[in-house]
């Protein structure tokens, strides 16, 4: 996914291996980095101005001469010597042996057909009845939007995904206009089947909440950006990430509740929240120095945020050095962090269930969670030519109780649900949205295996991943009760619709459209996630005429219903949240929107912008 621009106070991720975004037009490979740790969605150059996204370099760099240093250590033979090279040796999987967890020979991954399914030369099928066509230029509108901070870095690719039936073709490409805009044609020809699905009923009879601008947070003064992401909200407290803490506020804001200090900048927050309060972030070793500007992402901390308390902190050494991680997440009573050196975990009781192993050749490039499941992202081959593998593990042990060996020719995998599992990869997006299609993946047998394929046409859906990492992805909602995903249609705002977008369900099981919820005029309408009671919230932006509002869509009859209206009168300020890369939550009729870094006011025009706002009726 395209990233706001990184915070200066951190260099790119450390050691071989760390990922890049893409240069226009080529897929680059890192140069050596230099230490330090990677920063919110993507590696960071230190002291890059935060408004302007960086030029499209002339040529890419280098590949790196040797392979991804990192290790896993669950379900997988012992490997060469730590570090030792394997381009030109044997593969990482042995010589003629399956290791557990991989494919069996009758496995189809994705990219290939399975039995059954439609084949390249049959006819593509049409859309669903009513479905959005092409519209206006994507985006929010209005002109508040150039206020925000983050930039959005548009990345290109060499292949474009050839949709056809269950298969996926990969076909070099020039930047020329013209290829590209064939390769979006046929793929909005051929990707999504034909449905009967239907459209919701219109706006149900309900009273919204006339809202107001209850509160706003300060934005902390600070000499240098950095990054404050997290933010929750439990049933008394709203709760902050800020800087070097965690800060819990009422819900409907004033002073700190309480506050639990960190030794470093946060680096990474699970949205994950347990049914008693507990989550987890990432941090920093230490606060920046003269002796070390870039202190390295190796604190994992376990918080409870009913009691406004860190239970506990871990970190893992090799040697004398500690590794660096790049995402936490917390799944089936485990916490477990990731990166290009691999996986650890704990209990929540603090108890060590996995860490990296010396020598291995694969790596747990990051884990994502949930209430029950735990499911690892494990990356493995020469840099250059991964093999991943989507694994659904047992939280305590880490034994893998089923995979799903991703095509050849992926780079980074996205987990978007790991109940009922579903994940995104780019196999041709050109959107900078970093996902081209998502798959719904059976992980009930050892090996999994596709049910359904859905496409965002580059573009025609939205939906934004992290670039490089397991979990982050925004602007959808996947329902398992209605075993569908919901994602919002391209914005036509700058056109004469009567719409400005639509929310369209797909069915996990089929990948095709079954049913869609008219937007509104003027605004667009993007899915956040569900409610407690498993429908879906939707954010509606704030224009210059009206205030954003939320809805909630039935995930079957795909009615929406509003349940809050925020004021016209700050506009302007709700303006500087967006839904593609602030943190955006509603919970007891309350919208929280937040950003996801500390910034030094760069001009008048923005030296009172807020860190976070808090809309409600009282």
């Amino acid at each position: 996914m395209s990233q706001p621009p990184p915070p200066p106070n951190q260099p790119p991720q450390g050691g071989f291996g760390a990922p890049q975004e893409p240069g226009y037009g080529y897929p680059q490979q890192p140069p050596t980095p230099p230490p330090g740790q990677q920063g919110y969605g993507y590696p960071q150059a230190p002291g890059q101005p935060p408004q302007t996204p960086p030029p499209p370099p002339s040529a890419p760099p280098a590949p790196p001469q040797t392979p991804p240093q990192g290790a896993g250590g669950y379900g997988y033979p012992e490997q060469p010597v730590h570090g030792q090279p394997t381009q030109g040796g044997p593969s990482p999987y042995g010589s003629g042996q399956q290791p557990y967890g991989q494919p069996q020979y009758d496995q189809q991954p994705y990219g290939q057909p399975q039995f059954g399914q439609p084949q390249y030369g049959q006819p593509p099928q049409a859309q669903y009845p009513g479905g959005p066509g092409p519209g206006g230029p994507g985006g929010p509108g209005g002109s508040g939007q150039s206020k925000q901070r983050m930039a959005i870095i548009v990345s290109a690719v060499v292949a474009v995904a050839l949709i056809i039936g269950g298969g996926i073709w990969f076909a070099t490409k020039d930047d020329g206009g013209g290829s590209e805009a064939k390769g979006k044609d046929k793929d909005k020809q051929s990707s999504q089947g034909a449905s009967s699905g239907t459209t919701g009923g219109g706006d149900k009879p309900a009273k919204a909440v006339d809202a107001k601008l209850l509160n706003k947070v300060p934005m902390p003064k600070v000499s240098d950006q950095v990054t404050v992401e997290g933010m929750w909200t439990t049933d008394d407290t709203f709760v902050k990430a800020g800087v070097y803490k965690i800060v819990g506020y009422p819900l409907s804001g004033g002073d700190a509740k309480w506050t639990i200090p960190l030794d470093g900048a946060v680096c990474w927050s699970s949205d994950h929240l347990t049914k008693d309060g507990l989550t987890t972030v990432l941090y920093q070793e230490a606060k920046p120095s003269a002796k070390d500007k870039y202190p390295s992402c190796t604190e994992v901390g376990l918080l409870d945020l009913k009691n406004g308390k860190m239970l506990w902190h871990r970190n893992v050494k090799e040697g004398d050095e500690k590794i660096r991680f790049d995402e936490v997440t917390i799944g089936g009573g485990t916490v477990a962090a990731g990166g290009t050196s691999g996986g650890a975990a704990w209990s929540t009781s603090g108890q060590s269930l996995w860490k990296p192993k010396s020598g291995e050749q694969c790596s747990d490039d990051g884990y994502a969670g949930g209430e029950d499941k735990l499911v690892a992202v494990r990356r493995c081959g020469d840099y250059d030519n991964p093999q991943i593998q989507v694994q659904t593990l047992n939280p305590k042990t880490g034994a893998v109780k089923s995979a799903y060996k991703v095509s050849q020719g992926i780079d980074y995998v996205h987990v978007a649900s790991t109940d009922p599992l579903v994940i995104g990869l780019d196999a041709g997006d050109s959107t900078g949205s970093a996902v081209s299609d998502f798959l719904s993946i059976d992980d009930s047998a050892k090996t999994g295996k596709v049910l359904g394929k859905i496409g965002t046409e580059n573009g025609k859906y939205d939906a934004k991943c992290e670039s490089t990492n397991v979990e982050g992805c925004r602007k959808l909602a996947v329902s398992k009760s209605a075993n569908a995903l919901f994602l919002g249609s391209e914005d036509r705002t700058d056109s004469s619709a009567a719409t400005a977008n639509e929310v369209v369900a797909f069915d996990l099981k089929t990948g095709k459209p079954i049913g869609k919820t008219d937007g509104v005029k003027g605004a667009a309408l993007t899915p956040l996630g569900l409610d407690e009671d498993g429908s879906v919230l939707a954010y509606q932006e704030s224009t210059w005429e009206t205030g954003g509002a939320v809805w909630r869509i039935d995930p079957k009859s795909y009615a929406k219903t509003k349940l809050l209206q925020n004021p016209v009168a700050s506009h302007e300020l709700e303006q500087n949240f967006s839904p593609s890369y602030s943190e955006i939550i509603y919970s007891g009729e309350h919208l929280y929107m937040s950003d996801v870094y500390a910034s030094k006011p760069s001009g008048t025009y923005d030296k009172d912008d807020p860190l976070a706002i808090i809309f409600g009726a009282s």
